[in-house]
């Protein structure tokens, strides 16, 4: 068992409290902290000590994969972890974003490769070969704008707006008011002329102020444009996020995103778990690089409401967040005085502590977890038992 020494990620969108609170450090903190990862990615592998030193849990992942991950695990994703935790604190909005399924992430990133893209340039769009299915659980209340809303409803939400200067972008969607439908509106967006896309973003932003003081039906999802358009001054992505179903997360509720799913978180905390990696295709509502035809390519355009995922529990101590994806499990261990946790274990675990604290007894020794601390339990460290008065999160391979 080795409790882990993170890295944070200081996006401009991040929080200068959450992350800081959650660890005991100082609050605010002296510049943003968007991202608390806990895992293996080469973009910020968490640190371990490992006899007299301190390693990357990249390196003892890839010093003895079986030992780490155990057979099944390791071979079925090779020396590498499967899944990459993270903690995330939005204070204001992430880029409208979507992530490949496995076979574009290979294609796309030999096609780089070939092309002698450095992995590090801006224009780049696959950083590896991975697709990024993804799971999040708020922690505080949560804001996201996630898949494309019913077509009918967005017509709805268009029409009362009453702007005339929309008509072009609402024909498809008016003359096939689906998928199809919403696909062509989106392209027809997305390709605007670069000198009608300010004046155009800027009569939208307009007319959603004065119709979010009417109150109504999509009040807040035009509030949000409006905060969007602030941000991020004649940026098509800001019409784009109207085509999203607006998402509010309780504590503890949560929602599953596969590939292809356009979304931007807005506002809160939460508990991340997805595929181990970094792959981003961009939409719009942000200064870095957006690959209009790639995204296109890869972007679901199927509509509906997104659904919370439905909570399972065996033994009324750990609720599983169940998925389709092989890569990870999440679940939340709420532990009580004198109730302890004994998971069933298939391989390699992170155990997070977001709220009060925990003890960890194995045959290899026993670890205190604040809140706050995490700590990375290999498959060669066997059962163990949590015993204290707190949350703990617990990200496992789903295979």
């Amino acid at each position: 068992m080795d409790l882990l020494d993170n890295v944070i990620q200081p996006y401009a969108w991040g929080s200068r409290t959450a992350l800081a609170e959650l660890l005991g450090q100082p609050s605010p903190s002296a510049s943003c902290q968007a991202e608390l990862w806990m895992g293996a990615h080469p973009g910020g592998p968490s640190r371990v000590r490992r006899g007299a030193g301190v390693v990357t849990l990249l390196e003892a992942i890839r010093s003895a994969p079986e030992r780490e991950l155990g057979e099944t695990v390791a071979r079925r994703f090779g020396a590498d972890l499967p899944f990459l935790l993270k903690v995330l604190a939005a204070e204001t909005s992430l880029s409208l974003q979507t992530h490949p399924s496995l076979s574009q992430a290979r294609e796309g990133y030999a096609r780089e490769n070939a092309l002698g893209v450095p992995l590090s340039a801006p224009h780049r769009n696959y950083k590896d070969a991975n697709h990024k299915p993804e799971l999040i659980c708020a922690l505080t209340p949560f804001e996201a704008l996630c898949g494309f809303r019913r077509a009918d409803e967005t017509l709805a939400l268009f029409d009362a707006l009453g702007l005339s200067a929309l008509e072009p972008l609402l024909a498809p969607l008016r003359a096939s008011p689906d998928a199809r439908g919403v696909a062509r509106m989106f392209e027809a967006l997305m390709t605007l002329p670069r000198e009608r896309r300010g004046p155009l973003v800027d009569a939208v932003v307009a007319a959603c102020g004065a119709r979010a003081g009417q109150g109504g039906r999509f009040a807040e999802e035009l509030r949000q444009a409006v905060r969007l358009g602030e941000l991020y001054p004649g940026d098509p992505g800001v019409i784009g996020a109207l085509l999203l179903n607006l998402v509010r997360l309780r504590p503890g509720e949560a929602i599953y995103l596969s590939a292809g799913n356009l979304h931007a978180y807005l506002r809160g905390v939460g508990v991340e778990i997805m595929a181990n990696s970094d792959n981003v295709l961009r939409g719009g509502c942000t200064p870095k690089h957006v690959d209009v035809p790639e995204l296109l390519r890869v972007l679901d355009f199927r509509c509906g409401p997104i659904g919370l995922v439905q909570v399972t529990s065996s033994d009324g101590v750990e609720s599983v967040y169940p998925t389709p994806t092989e890569e990870f499990r999440l679940s939340r261990i709420q532990l009580r005085p004198g109730v302890s946790a004994r998971p069933e274990r298939w391989g390699p675990e992170i155990l997070l502590c977001t709220d009060g604290a925990a003890r960890l007894s194995a045959g290899s020794g026993a670890l205190a977890l604040p809140r706050g601390a995490s700590v990375f339990v290999s498959a060669a460290d066997g059962a163990y038992t949590l015993e204290g008065e707190g949350v703990v999160f617990r990200a496992t391979a789903g295979c």
